[in-house]
């Protein structure tokens, strides 16, 4: 056990991934030494962020303070302090349920952990961040919250209504990232497009991502969790403008029947949502969708599912992914809907959505053998170079593969490289002279 040694967990998703950084960073200007995400945490203080999305993610979360309770009352571990989503939805009962944790805290709260370890918040280092990722890459969080009322998500319960940073704030996040190193920005929200409609009285994700597009230092942006009601057409000609803003966009659609988007509460409609991916298509050629697909919500009949993988035949979608509904307690489908589609049944066509991607996915991989394409490099793992194209986003998405014998690259640096071949998940690439 190390003195002045804190290790954090960090689980869920990237925005979780922001905030701990950013604690990283206080706790850095304070003395402690920082271990994230440790296969063998050694300091005398754990912080645990927690994810509390849905019921696998939750599950995780509990097995992971457990964990480190019996860590801490076997003598390993001196204080554990508990973070994040799951704590702000269930601070109450897991306060009663696991004393071990010392305190817990909600998703916005967390600088009071300084306060409890006897240290002071540094506003002066509010934009800073000790990054986890590659440092050529960074996440950036332009909102918090959500005002969408998608019947199934909890994310609105625990996280409240959405809130936007300010332009200019932003914009010092950007800078500050670059000098540090930065080249590509991974834009997420829980909602990207309602960006600004708080601060400003209409969607700013245009002019947002133009003012970032123009920052010296800035190589990559990429936009994730787009929504496809009242989607801010005027975003097209600055993904088609701006060679930094990659051709990607992540826009989670659920589902294509009507009558499961109006049970979902989504706003658009079957017609609407084709209308909308053609019109991103023709608007910004040759740009790469992803989106997350919903099997087995409440009243999805055979029917139903055979329209959804229809949808996914007709669009072919370069990237996707896919869950089956699980019912969060306090939601409007939980309260009603019945949750009654078998989990069986879930599974298999969850399997079956998946198989008809994997399909899509290999044609369209292929498709790229011969092509000229730039890439960044993440890492090194055994005998080959690990890269991405600006299609693709760390961790979720294809990596291109540079074999290390066919000469010296540098991590975080960008090169041309041609595609030699393909399988289900990932290029291969050499790099051009």
């Amino acid at each position: 056990m190390k003195r002045k040694t804190i290790d954090i967990i960090t689980l869920g998703c990237s925005k979780n991934l922001v905030d701990s950084e950013h604690l990283i960073r206080q706790l850095n200007g304070v003395g402690y030494d920082v271990t994230h995400d440790s296969t063998n945490p050694k300091g005398e203080i754990a912080v645990i962020n927690t994810c509390g999305f849905i019921g696998d993610a939750k599950e995780e979360s509990i097995n992971m303070i457990l964990e480190f309770a019996q860590a801490k009352e076997e003598g390993r571990l001196k204080k554990l302090f508990v973070m994040g989503c799951l704590s702000e939805r269930y601070l109450n009962e897991l306060s009663t349920e696991i004393p071990q944790v010392n305190k817990f805290y909600g998703k916005f709260n967390w600088k009071e952990l300084l306060k409890d370890l006897g240290k002071a918040y540094n506003p002066e280092s509010e934009i800073e961040r000790t990054l986890t990722t590659p440092k050529h890459y960074a996440y950036l969080k332009i909102s918090e919250g959500c005002d969408r009322a998608c019947s199934y998500c909890a994310i609105p319960i625990i996280t409240g209504k959405h809130i936007s940073r300010p332009i200019n704030d932003v914009l010092d996040e950007v800078r500050y990232l670059v000098s540090q190193g930065v080249k590509e920005f991974q834009i997420i929200a829980q909602e990207l497009t309602y960006y600004g409609v708080d601060l400003y009285k209409k969607q700013m994700l245009a002019e947002l991502i133009e003012k970032i597009a123009n920052t010296p230092g800035v190589e990559w942006i990429r936009l994730h969790y787009a929504y496809p009601a009242h989607f801010p057409e005027d975003l097209l000609p600055v993904m088609r403008k701006y060679p930094n803003v990659c051709k990607y966009l992540d826009i989670a659609l659920q589902h294509i029947n009507d009558n499961v988007l109006l049970n979902m509460r989504r706003n658009v409609t079957k017609k609407e949502t084709y209308e909308l991916i053609h019109k991103i298509r023709k608007e910004v050629p040759g740009i790469h969708l992803r989106t997350t697909l919903m099997v087995g919500y409440p009243g999805e009949d055979e029917a139903a599912f055979e329209e959804l993988k229809t949808f996914v035949k007709d669009i072919r979608f370069d990237r996707m992914g896919a869950f089956a509904y699980s019912e969060e307690e306090g939601t409007y489908a939980a309260t009603k809907f019945d949750d009654d589609i078998p989990y069986e049944v879930k599974q298999e066509r969850l399997n079956e959505i998946m198989n008809i991607q994997q399909v899509i996915s290999s044609e369209l991989s292929a498709k790229k053998i011969g092509e000229n394409i730039k890439v960044v490099i993440d890492r090194v793992e055994g005998e080959y170079y690990i890269g991405r194209s600006e299609f693709d986003s760390p961790e979720v998405d294809p990596e291109v593969l540079i074999l290390k014998q066919n000469g010296e690259l540098i991590i975080g640096d960008f090169y041309n490289a041609t595609i030699v071949d393909a399988d289900d998940f990932d290029l291969y690439a050499i790099i051009k002279s």
